[in-house]
């Protein structure tokens, strides 16, 4: 009997949805901008801004908003950006 081995082939990533809030969120932190200026942008609160942006972190399963730019970018979620 000889044992299947694991898949060889690498599995795509599954697709992640972003919100149209947590986009523009992660759209704004990846040109620098913070989360108080986001939200003056966007006409939100902060603490709103702050709730995107973690669940933007949560769907790309990555900590602080820096990694989720970059993960999001590198998925081609986000263009890259250019301040």
């Amino acid at each position: 009997m000889s044992a299947k081995p694991a898949s060889a082939t690498p599995r795509a990533p599954a697709p992640i949805r972003l919100s149209p809030r947590e986009f523009a969120s992660l759209h704004w932190s990846a040109i620098g901008k913070t989360s108080w200026e986001t939200a003056r942008i966007l006409d939100i609160s902060e603490s709103t801004v702050n709730f995107h942006l973690r669940n933007a972190c949560r769907k790309l399963q990555v900590r602080g908003r820096r990694a989720a730019v970059a993960t999001a970018i590198r998925r081609g979620l986000l263009n890259t950006v250019t301040a």
